[in-house]
């Protein structure tokens, strides 16, 4: 009953009364309006913006705009907070609290409710519906085939809206430790004072950092050591195997080595975000064609042809970043890219065809790195 009427609250305009009047929370405007009534603000609000679920003719749940404010969910998550004895911190994680790349609709809100009894909210789900209609909920806690691999307990959870809520649950002895963790993080709420200097987010911990010649070394061992491994997967008629191995592997360290060229030209200590999702923005437009055109990999001629680019752009790329580092360029790809190309020609025999890749760079390619690493892509 009592997450009923929290819930009724909510939709009720300005969400109740649920802090005293004329107070400012940090992301908050304060709460006017009493619960069960409205102002003329709260009705068009309710009007213009009520979180409604509308079916196709297939009864299909469809995505119901507008989607709710970055407001209008601060105060949302702030109030049920606020309204909870057994929640006594708050706080956000993840993009929303990084000032350096670009906010949109599709951020989540990566919460973390610090508790004093985790029981009491993980054995009913009810108290969940106070932050709207859900499409898709997902405990990873409580999965057999897919376990949890942090701690605490968490909601993943979609609404009808289009907002994303991340919401995880910490007992409060957590509160302290948990700072430590990561940088990406922001106090929202500490009703006890514990934290006495609250943390500036920062995405420092995930900022491009110059390789060791070591690590240099490791990622180019371990595109080539793994490149014979998607041959084989093209030859024995595999193409799943060779895919996962492409996209796995190989593509991975690729685009590690990417990312390092990109730093020795631009020096270090940015960003390319999460699956390297920036990178589009600090490479050349030949260079990224060229990269896009390697995920084709809908039959085996395309898939040939995506390992033969991958690998001309790992040789390139890595043999400039090794110019620009002062380290070595290993021989791993003289004899690997060998071995793929006897084994291009004995399956293209296989198949009544023949080989046309091309596994070296050309004179004045090799000439540019030599004299001064003059860029490859201008």
């Amino acid at each position: 009953m009592l997450y009923e009427n929290l819930y009724r609250a909510m939709e009720n305009g300005r969400h109740g009364d649920w802090s005293e009047p004329g107070k400012r929370g940090m992301y908050g405007t304060g709460i006017k309006a009493s619960r069960g009534s409205e102002t003329q603000e709260g009705k068009e609000e309710k009007e213009n913006g009520a979180m409604q679920i509308k079916k196709n003719h297939e009864g299909e749940a469809l995505v119901q705009s507008p989607m709710r404010s970055e407001q209008q969910m601060y105060d949302l998550i702030l109030n049920f907070a606020k309204s909870q004895e057994r929640v006594r911190a708050v706080t956000l994680e993840g993009s929303r609290t990084n000032r350096n790349i670009p906010a949109d609709e599709f951020q989540d809100y990566d919460i973390t409710f610090f508790v004093t009894d985790m029981d009491g909210f993980t054995a009913d789900d009810a108290w969940l519906d106070v932050f709207g209609e859900r499409l898709i909920l997902q405990k990873p806690e409580d999965m057999e085939l897919f376990p949890a691999e942090e701690r605490g307990y968490s909601y993943l959870m979609l609404f009808a809206d289009g907002v994303k809520i991340d919401l995880t649950l910490l007992p409060l002895e957590l509160l302290e430790e948990y700072f430590t963790w990561d940088k990406l993080v922001e106090l929202l709420l500490d009703k006890d004072g514990q934290v006495q200097e609250p943390p500036v987010p920062t995405d420092v911990d995930y900022r491009l950092q110059r390789p060791t010649a070591r690590m240099f070394d490791d990622c180019c061992n371990e595109f080539w050591n793994t490149v014979p491994y998607v041959v084989k997967g093209l030859c024995r008629g595999e193409i799943l195997f060779a895919i996962d191995h492409l996209n796995e592997v190989v593509r991975k360290e690729l685009l590690r080595m990417i990312s390092w060229m990109t730093g020795a030209e631009r020096g270090f200590g940015f960003s390319m975000g999460k699956n390297y999702k920036f990178l589009e923005q600090y490479v050349s437009g030949e260079l990224w064609r060229r990269l896009l055109s390697t995920y084709r990999m809908a039959s085996y001629p395309d898939m040939w042809t995506a390992l033969e680019g991958c690998m001309e752009l790992f040789r390139e790329v890595s043999k400039r970043t090794a110019c620009l580092l002062g380290y070595s360029y290993p021989d791993y790809d003289e004899k690997i890219s060998g071995y793929v190309k006897g084994q291009k020609e004995r399956n293209d025999a296989d198949q009544s065809g023949g080989y046309a890749g091309a596994y070296q760079t050309n004179d004045c390619e090799q000439e540019l790195l030599r004299q001064n690493c003059g860029s490859l892509y201008g």
